[in-house]
């Protein structure tokens, strides 16, 4: 009997009829992928070998900026990095990159677009730029002194960077500003901390708050306190050479100081005066400090 095999699953051997039919159709559907793959192909070698020329894209994307179309000019200005790595807009166009992300206050995207120029291309025109940005992002972003001081911390730390490596730059004077803010801050944070230790009579733990102050950030107006404070912690645990020395060293630079007035007072009520050790860290820490003898307040 002539009975035709059918083809089962692909596997079967089918007619002569059936196999020409299917390789025909294969042929088509083959030809048909290789055409759409092609196009597709061609449409994006075309794309990547014929964008916009680097100095049309900068000035594409600058003029987004110059508008408030902060996010779209960011994007621009990564397309032309990305487009043209060589071209002499491409360096530029990563801290201007940074710069409208910044603008558009995507701190985390200008700091790592800043910091991946600071890292390529140190010592050039810009890199006073791409610090700024990087500081300013920080320092918009500092809390209150009674919040966590953990991106204050990173903000005063780039602001010296720039201040340090760029004192001629545009950027220099606002840096200097800056720092005074932020250490401002920090020394109001420990302060807090600190007078919150000593009112619970936890005298070792607030000396060390107001040792930070008195250590590193002398020039805020927090340090008359804390020299006083510290007076007042040394003097609670019987510790007398650090409480005199701290009363001394707080006269000495401030004597018109109402923190002096009420350290000086209290080491009078115990029967003492101000009076400086040698070996105490506070006076080796104002080692510049010139030795002498003191009276009462002025």
């Amino acid at each position: 009997m002539n009975h035709h095999r059918s083809i089962n699953n692909g596997s079967g051997t089918g007619t002569r009829g059936e196999r020409a039919n299917f390789s025909c159709l294969w042929l088509l559907v083959s030809c048909g992928l290789l055409a759409v793959a092609g196009c597709a192909s061609s449409n994006d070698l075309s794309k990547a070998l014929n964008p916009d020329p680097p100095a049309k894209m900068f000035s594409d994307a600058d003029s987004l900026l110059s508008r408030g179309k902060f996010n779209r000019s960011a994007a621009k200005f990564e397309d032309l990095d990305r487009d043209h790595p060589y071209a002499p807009e491409a360096r530029r166009a990563i801290v201007m990159a940074a710069y409208a992300y910044y603008k558009a206050g995507k701190y985390p995207e200008a700091i790592a677009s800043a910091r991946r120029y600071t890292t390529m291309h140190p010592g050039t025109k810009e890199a006073a730029l791409a610090h700024h940005i990087i500081a300013s992002a920080y320092f918009d972003e500092m809390n209150q002194p009674n919040r966590d001081q953990s991106t204050t911390r990173k903000a005063l730390k780039e602001l010296k960077v720039l201040k340090t490596r760029y004192p001629d730059s545009e950027y220099a004077k606002s840096a200097a500003n800056r720092i005074r803010v932020a250490e401002d801050t920090l020394a109001a944070s420990e302060m807090q901390v600190g007078r919150y230790y000593l009112k619970r009579g936890n005298y070792v733990a607030a000396i060390n708050r107001f040792k930070t102050v008195a250590t590193q950030y002398q020039t805020t107006a927090h340090v008359e306190e804390a020299l006083m404070r510290l007076t007042e912690s040394y003097l609670a645990l019987g510790i007398v050479n650090e409480a005199q020395t701290a009363a001394a060293v707080l006269g000495h630079n401030f004597p018109q100081s109402r923190w002096y007035k009420d350290a000086y007072a209290l080491l009078a009520s115990s029967g003492l005066t101000p009076q400086e050790d040698n070996g105490s860290w506070i006076s080796k820490v104002w080692k510049n400090v010139p030795k002498f003898s003191l009276g009462g307040p002025g």
